[in-house]
C-alpha cells in the first residue's frame, strides 16, 4: 500500500465526515473532522495537512471562501470540494484560483481512493546535489511544506532508484561524479515527462549547458542563491497539474 496521506475532512454533516473518516482510514490514510469552516482553519492553524476535503455548501462559510481563507495559514495546501451542485458558480470561481478539483455527491469512493493514492505519490522530490550541507538545508525546507524528499549525493550509483519514485528532479547541473546534463540524458532515456528542475551556482560559466539541458525539456532553471518560496511556487504549480489530471483520469 501506498503511505497514506493526512487528510481533513470538513462537512457540516458529521455522518458524512464520519463514514469519510472510517473509508479513508481503512485505507491508510489519516484522518481529522472538522464539522464547519471555522473548526478548520482553527485545525489547520495549529497542525500540517497534506489535503483537505470539503464541502462547498456550508453556512456562514462556503468551501470556496474556506481555501482562500486555508492558503493563508498554509501556502500551498491542497483543497478538494465536494458537491452535490456541479453547476454552482463557486465551484468555478475556486477552480480559477487555485481549488485542485470536485467530487460530486454521492462520491465515487474508488475514484477518491484514487486520487488520494496520487496525491501521496506527488510529494515525492528528488534532489540531486553533491553538497551536502545544501540538500540538508533544502531537504528541511521541503518537508516543512509537506513534500517528502530523497537526496541523491552521488547520481552515478543512486540515480535509479531516486528517479523512480520521484514526482520531479532539483538536478545541480554541476557535480563531481557526472556532469548534471549526463544525468538528464539517463533520467529521460526512462521518463521522458518526469518534471526536471535544473540548479546552479555558476549562471556564466553553465550558459552552454544549460541551453543543451533545455533540449531535453527541462521545466525551469534556479541560479544558486535562490528564494526558496520562488522553488516552493513552481513545485506547487506542478502538483497542481498533476492533481488534476489525477482527478481527470479517476474520473474516466
Amino acid at each position: 500500500m501506498d503511505r497514506g496521506v493526512r487528510i481533513l475532512i470538513v462537512d457540516d454533516d458529521q455522518r458524512m465526515t464520519h463514514t469519510l473518516a472510517d473509508i479513508l482510514g481503512i485505507s491508510g490514510h489519516q484522518t481529522v473532522e472538522a464539522k464547519s469552516a471555522a473548526q478548520a482553519i482553527d485545525l489547520v492553524s495549529k497542525d500540517r495537512f497534506d489535503c483537505v476535503l470539503t464541502d462547498v455548501r456550508m453556512p456562514e462559510i462556503d468551501g470556496t471562501a474556506l481555501y482562500q481563507l486555508l492558503r493563508q495559514k498554509q501556502p500551498g495546501l491542497p483543497v478538494i470540494l465536494m458537491t452535490a451542485y456541479a453547476a454552482d458558480e463557486t465551484i468555478n470561481r475556486g477552480l480559477e484560483e487555485g481549488v485542485v478539483g470536485v467530487f460530486e455527491k454521492p462520491l465515487n469512493i474508488s475514484h477518491l481512493l484514487g486520487f488520494f493514492s496520487s496525491l501521496a505519490k506527488n510529494r515525492m522530490v528528488a534532489i540531486v546535489d553533491d553538497d551536502p550541507a545544501f540538500c540538508t538545508t533544502l531537504s528541511d525546507v521541503l518537508q516543512e511544506r509537506g513534500f517528502s524528499v530523497v537526496v541523491v549525493n552521488d547520481p552515478e550509483r543512486e540515480i535509479e532508484a531516486a528517479y523512480s519514485i520521484a514526482q520531479v528532479v532539483l538536478l545541480d547541473l554541476k557535480l563531481n561524479s557526472m556532469s548534471g546534463l549526463d544525468v538528464l540524458k539517463r533520467i529521460r532515456q526512462k521518463h521522458s515527462n518526469l518534471p526536471v528542475l535544473l540548479i546552479t551556482a555558476y549562471r556564466e560559466e553553465m550558459e552552454e549547458t544549460i541551453k543543451l539541458a533545455q533540449e531535453y525539456s527541462t521545466f525551469a532553471c534556479l541560479y544558486k542563491p535562490f528564494e526558496t518560496n520562488e522553488l516552493i511556487q513552481i513545485l506547487e504549480k506542478i502538483q497542481l497539474a498533476r492533481l488534476r489530471d489525477a482527478i481527470f483520469l479517476e474520473g474516466d
